[in-house]
């Protein structure tokens, strides 16, 4: 018998839905033998105005490469790979969390590429938002509007406080059709290993969420903010009561990092493992199978300061249970460097505490068009020690691009524009959002400094 295919998907909408009639049921009746039914209509009263529809447009660079078998003809000066730009537009859901401020929360896939994002609140206004800034590994962003007055933020609940079994309602916009709501639980927590090259620590529910629905929120039965619905696991991507949403704990310190730094500041504790297995528990005297096993720890880390070892079992941060290695790391990357946290470790058969100060990540990256529309197609990085120079640096260039175009290659480093210095993408960030018409780079390419001029 043939198994169905199971696909993960994002729900920002970029296609025409189908629709399906479909019959009838009874409508839920108001009261039974005289007793009023509970009603969710309260609570959504308060929270629904908090939730937002957002529309994108933008263009995308798709690369096609010439088969080997052509190259013959075309001659050895003939671009193996051809790339041209075709424009897109795309539909999700966002989260009204400072309304003093106007910011939203969204999911990073809704808003990639975009170039003009427009937001549609619950009484039906509409505004231009702009992008803070994003981190596209644990699908984050963050958009502002500048102008909108009168508006209403949704509370934000402890996620690390959710148990299995806890009632859940997801609000965003599904299909483009408008705002809606379904309900169901938590079916499970700390879910990874969908994008194993992200940061997984998903909540798993089986509310019924689906295409378009990315960035909205899911909240508790008290109408408080627990996750940013992101994903569904499903035939074809249909909606299977398998549905994935970010921890509202981990979205606020990412959000915090981003504005408060202009970027994540990712945090690194320097172990390498895996997850405990019954076999592994049974092994090293230990009592469960939940923890994070450390194979190996990284010299001159953050781990090893603090003293771990080979062998250990990390079971808690700051008091709170972690089950696996995945989650772990994604927690730890998302507390953000420098942060000082206690890990609760299991070392030969006995608990044992450790205080860690977080190392910063290398993996800290933006997208340049976020930026400077002139520096579109280039994808932006903290310089490490290995660099010679501190600065920012061009960790690629698509072919084509404007930045391509204004002749920024990979390797570069920016260290000052407009005659003023840049040592991270922080400083880069708030010169650029001052101007928005050339920008002068002082670039360190090799052993020479260049300016470049972009625009």
């Amino acid at each position: 018998m043939k198994k169905p295919l199971l696909a993960l998907t994002v729900l920002s909408l970029s296609l025409s839905a189908i629709i399906t009639p479909i019959s009838a049921s009874a409508a839920l009746p108001f009261s039974v033998d005289g007793q009023q039914l509970p009603s969710l209509a309260p609570m959504l009263e308060k929270v629904t105005p908090a939730v937002v529809s957002i529309a994108v447009e933008g263009n995308q660079v798709q690369s096609r490469r010439i088969p080997d078998q052509f190259q013959f003809f075309f001659g050895p000066d003939f671009p193996v790979e051809q790339t041209q730009e075709r424009p897109f537009r795309g539909l999700g859901s966002g989260v009204i969390i400072d309304a003093k401020k106007g910011q939203i929360v969204t999911n990073y896939h809704v808003i990639k590429g975009a170039d003009d994002i427009r937001v549609r609140l619950h009484d039906g206004r509409e505004y231009d938002a702009k992008l803070v800034g994003g981190d596209e590994m644990s699908d984050i962003a963050l958009l502002k509007l500048e102008k909108a007055k009168n508006l209403t933020q949704i509370h934000v609940a402890d996620s690390d406080q959710l148990r299995v079994g806890d009632f859940t309602v997801a609000i965003g916009n599904p299909f483009g059709l408008g705002q809606t709501v379904t309900s169901g639980i938590v079916s499970a927590l700390g879910r990874s290993g969908l994008n194993v090259e992200n940061f997984e620590n998903f909540i798993q529910t089986d509310a019924a969420i689906n295409s378009g629905n990315s960035g909205g929120a899911l909240v508790n039965l008290n109408g408080e903010l627990i996750g940013i619905n992101t994903a569904i696991l499903g035939p074809n991507g249909g909606n299977v009561g398998i549905g994935f949403a970010i921890p509202s704990n981990m979205m606020k310190s990412l959000t915090e990092q981003i504005l408060e730094f202009g970027e994540v500041k990712r945090g690194m504790l320097g172990v390498q493992g895996g997850e405990m297995t019954s076999e592994l528990a049974k092994a090293l005297g230990y009592e469960s199978s939940k923890g994070a096993f450390v194979s190996q720890v990284v010299p001159d880390s953050a781990a090893a300061k603090a003293g771990l070892q080979a062998g250990d079992v990390i079971v808690s941060i700051n008091g709170k249970s972690i089950n696996t290695f995945s989650e772990l790391r994604a927690k730890v990357a998302t507390l953000g460097a420098g942060k000082e946290i206690t890990l609760g470790v299991i070392r030969d058969g006995k608990s044992k505490n450790f205080d860690v100060t977080l190392g910063k990540s290398n993996t800290v990256k933006a997208k340049a068009e976020n930026l400077h529309e002139g520096l579109k197609g280039a994808v932006l990085g903290n310089t490490t020690s290995s660099d010679p120079i501190q600065g920012v640096k061009i960790t690629s260039v698509e072919a084509n691009s404007p930045a391509a175009q204004f002749q920024l290659e990979q390797g570069d480093i920016i260290i000052g524009v407009n005659r003023k210095r840049v040592k991270n993408l922080a400083d880069l960030r708030a010169i650029a959002e001052n101007y928005k018409g050339v920008l002068a780079l002082n670039i360190q390419r090799g052993d020479q400094t260049i300016y470049q001029v972009v625009r």
